[in-house]
C-alpha cells in the first residue's frame, strides 16, 4: 500500500468505456424469490423461456454426449452447421455457431466497430446491442418506435450517417412484442448504404403468426449485407445451455470467425442443438401453447381493462400506469415474477412471459386481487 492506502491494483485503470457500460439485468431467478419472501411455489414469467421445456429429444442428444465430455467439442460445431443449412436452404459456410445468441452481438462489435463508429437500434429494444457498441467505444443512435411501438423504414433511415455500421432490427422486437413487416424490410434494405450491415435478430421468429412477418433468411440469399441471429434458447427449449447462431454470406461469416474463440459452445449444447432442430413435434407444440395463452393472457388483461400490446412473440408488454413498481413487487411478493420495464425506459410497463395456461391464470387471478386491494 501506498501513504493514501491504496493498493498497486488500484491504480491500474481499465478502458475508460467500461464507465458506459450498463451490466445486462436478467429476470429474478425462482429461488431467489423463494427465499427472499419465503414462498414454497413460485411461477417465473420473467425470461421468456418455454415453459413447455426442453425438447425431449435434445434431452436424449444429451444423455448419448455424456461419456465423451473428456474431448473437446468440434471447433465449428459441423454437425449443427451442416444441419442448419438443411433446414434453412443455405451453404453450411453460411453460418456460425455461438455461445448464445448474446456471444454473436459481441462477435459482430469485435468484427466491424471502431472508435466513433454508429450504429443504430430501435427504441425500446434489446439492450446487448448497445453493450456491444459501448464496449467497442462506438456510438448508439436511438430511433423511437412509433405509436403501439411501430417500426418506422423513415426514421430509421434518417437516422443514417457516414458514421452508420450497423443497424440491428429485433423483429419480433424485444420488450414490445411487435415486428417490422416483409414489404417494410425490403423497403429499408433497398435504400440503405450498401456499406451498413443489417443484423436481423429473429430469436423469436417462431412465435410469429402474422403472414408478412420475414426471418430475413431470403435476403441472405439475394446477397444483401445481411446477418440473421437466432438462438435455440426460445422454442426449443435450451436457454440453460446456451447455443446461438449467426447466418449471412460466407464472407461476413469469415470475418465474424476471426474474432470467435475456440471451442466457444461445449459439446452437450451442440449436440442438442442439433436434435433440437429436428424435433417438429417439440416446436409445433410450443407454438400451440403459446397462441393459447396469449389468447389466454389478453382475455384476462381486458378483463382487468389493462391495456397492452399485442404480441407476435412469447412474451406481451402490458401497461399499469403509475403504480407499475409498486404492482410488480406485489406480484413477486406473491410468487409471479415478471419483468418490470423501467429498464427499457418504460416505467408504466411490465413484460409478461407466455407460460403454460396454469401459470398464465396464476398470474391473472393474483394481479386481479392485487389490484382489488388497491381500489
Amino acid at each position: 500500500m501506498n501513504e493514501a492506502g491504496e493498493t498497486q491494483e488500484l491504480r491500474i485503470t481499465p478502458r475508460q468505456a467500461l464507465g458506459r457500460l450498463k451490466p445486462y439485468t436478467a429476470g429474478k431467478p425462482i429461488w431467489e424469490v423463494q427465499q427472499e419472501y419465503g414462498l414454497d411455489h413460485v411461477i417465473k414469467l420473467a425470461s421468456n423461456e418455454n415453459s413447455l421445456g426442453p425438447s425431449p429429444k435434445a434431452l436424449q442428444a444429451i444423455q448419448k454426449q455424456l461419456p465423451d465430455l473428456h474431448r473437446y467439442p468440434d471447433e465449428r460445431a459441423s454437425g449443427l452447421t451442416q444441419a442448419l443449412a438443411e433446414h434453412l436452404g443455405l451453404t453450411a459456410n453460411q453460418f456460425i455457431v455461438t455461445n448464445g445468441g448474446d456471444e454473436l452481438i459481441m462477435l459482430i462489435s469485435r468484427a466491424y466497430l471502431e472508435l466513433g463508429d454508429e450504429i443504430v437500434v430501435p427504441d425500446p429494444t434489446f439492450s446487448e446491442y448497445e453493450f456491444g457498441a459501448f464496449l467497442m467505444s462506438g456510438t448508439v443512435i436511438k430511433v423511437p418506435l412509433r405509436e403501439q411501438f411501430a417500426f418506422s423504414v423513415e426514421d430509421i433511415l434518417a437516422a443514417i450517417t457516414e458514421r452508420t455500421k450497423i443497424v440491428y432490427l429485433c423483429t419480433p422486437n424485444n420488450p414490445t412484442g411487435t415486428y417490422i413487416s416483409e414489404l417494410e424490410m425490403k423497403k429499408l434494405l433497398d435504400r440503405l448504404p450498401a456499406r451498413v450491415l443489417v443484423v436481423i435478430d429473429t430469436a423469436y421468429r417462431h412465435y410469429a403468426t402474422e403472414p408478412d412477418y420475414s426471418d430475413g433468411i431470403d435476403y441472405i440469399k439475394m446477397g444483401y449485407p445481411v446477418i440473421t441471429l437466432n438462438t435455440f434458447s426460445k422454442i426449443y427449449g435450451l436457454a440453460g445451455i446456451r447455443v446461438g447462431y449467426g447466418a449471412a454470406s460466407e464472407g461476413i461469416i469469415r470475418t465474424l470467425l476471426q474474432v470467435k474463440e475456440p471451442f466457444n459452445v461445449n459439446v452437450l449444447a451442440q449436440a442438442a442443438a442439433t436434435a433440437a432442430l429436428r424435433d417438429d413435434e417439440h416446436v409445433q407444440s410450443s407454438c400451440r401453447m403459446n397462441e393459447q395463452g396469449r389468447q389466454q393472457i389478453y382475455d384476462g388483461l381486458d378483463r382487468l381493462s389493462i391495456p397492452y400490446s399485442e404480441s407476435m412473440s412469447n412474451f406481451i408488454l402490458a401497461e399499469l400506469g403509475e403504480h407499475a413498481e409498486i404492482l410488480y413487487f406485489k406480484l413477486l411478493e406473491n410468487g409471479v415474477i415478471v419483468r418490470y420495464a423501467k429498464g427499457w425506459g418504460l416505467p408504466r410497463h411490465i413484460r409478461i412471459s407466455v407460460g403454460t395456461s396454469e401459470e398464465n391464470q396464476r398470474f391473472l387471478e393474483v394481479l386481479e386481487e392485487i389490484l382489488e386491494l388497491q381500489d
